[in-house]
């Protein structure tokens, strides 16, 4: 670069020639634009914009030039330095949005897919609904109460008023558990005098025998009957049973105690029951109870309009057995009938669960596949 001089002509210096600057300025620009990504591109703005740029050189040039000849020679490389400029931006938009485009096909997340590889588990649901069961009465101030699996005959039938020749004891209903060497034979008629209990009464038996009145306890568990596995039965399957014993209690008591349970467990102030005359040995009177279906609430009663699946259009749903406990197993327990009374109920809890959820085939609740219970999630 040389001083001033007043008497050099701008126009004859090379690198400010109007063509000069036109071609410096068409070089950047095609450079922008053969650049295919922004590294290229990065380059190519270090090349035609930075401080060893044409552009940039040619500018220095200007401070050499008489005054009177600068403010040209500026112009003229100012507007093809901000043309340069603007293509730059221009092209670095471009490629951005391209980059942007492709990292959102290349780096895409299918979210619809397990975000781990451990699946998560999930309880059964007949473990958490029993135990909203028992939440419910323990709220009332009742007592879960447990016992084994295996019984003696006294306990599971001797007890509970049920005759020595009551069906119910034969073996095609009742599991009886092989007796000891040299007791001779097998099952009920060999004197072994075990069975595996077909019901959860034998807890409300061992409750009354071993407590004193007033007495409310609450019997959830497993129980074993001679039934084949299809979509209604099983031969392992879940019951709860209610047993209350005090002075002055009536079948009023026991109502208002399953208006509370199907309300609590159905939800909604229009859930009812209703109570059948039954029979059952161990409780008199007897009474099935129903309750008001839990879909159609009995609209669906002979109005074709509104059928109801549920319940078959009939309004009510069969749920269990109740009743005053009989007197003779009061006596049998060791509690005086003429001072207590007592109520009790059953139910399956297989059977709610069923009419809960709509499940339609008791096949799903016991064959372990993780697609029937995941659903329930984990409620604690």
């Amino acid at each position: 670069m040389s001083a001033p001089n007043k008497s050099y002509d701008p126009v004859e210096v090379e690198a400010l020639k109007p063509e000069e600057i036109e071609r410096m300025r068409d070089e950047a620009l095609a450079a922008f634009a053969a650049a295919g990504d922004l590294d290229a591109l990065h380059e190519a703005k270090i090349a035609h914009t930075g401080p060893t740029s044409p552009l940039a050189l040619a500018n220095r040039e200007i401070g050499a030039l008489p005054p009177h000849a600068k403010a040209e020679a500026g112009k003229r490389v100012g507007q093809a330095r901000g043309a340069v400029n603007k293509s730059l931006a221009a092209r670095q938009a471009e490629l951005e949005a391209e980059r942007d485009a492709r990292v959102l096909v290349e780096e895409a997340v299918d979210v619809t897919l397990p975000y781990d590889r451990t699946p998560s588990g999930a309880r059964h649901p007949l473990t958490t609904l029993s135990e909203r069961i028992e939440d419910i009465f323990v709220a009332m101030g009742y007592e879960v109460a447990e016992g084994p699996e295996v019984e003696t005959e006294w306990l599971n039938f001797d007890a509970l008023n049920i005759a020595a020749d009551h069906p119910a004891r034969g073996e095609h209903d009742t599991f009886f558990v092989k007796g000891a060497e040299g007791t001779g034979g097998e099952g009920g008629e060999s004197g072994s005098g075990v069975v595996l209990r077909t019901h959860t009464s034998p807890v409300q038996v061992r409750s009354m025998l071993d407590r004193e009145p007033p007495l409310y306890v609450i019997c959830p568990g497993r129980v074993y009957r001679t039934d084949d596995l299809d979509a209604t039965h099983t031969p392992v399957f879940h019951q709860v049973e209610l047993l209350a014993v005090d002075e002055g209690l009536t079948m009023a008591d026991l109502k208002g105690t399953l208006d509370h349970m199907v309300r609590a467990l159905f939800g909604g102030e229009g859930m009812k029951t209703r109570l059948r005359p039954n029979f059952f040995p161990f409780t008199e009177p007897s009474a099935e109870m129903d309750m008001v279906c839990y879909v159609c609430r009995g609209e669906s009663v002979g109005n074709p309009d509104r059928p109801c699946r549920t319940c078959s259009s009939e309004g009510w749903i069969e749920l269990g057995g109740c009743g005053m406990v009989n007197p003779k197993v009061l006596t049998a327990c060791g509690v005086d009938p003429e001072k207590y009374s007592g109520f009790a109920f059953g139910f399956g809890i297989e059977r709610m669960l069923m009419f809960r959820h709509n499940v339609e085939d008791m096949r799903d609740m016991v064959e372990g596949d993780v697609r029937f219970t995941r659903p329930f999630g984990m409620e604690i």
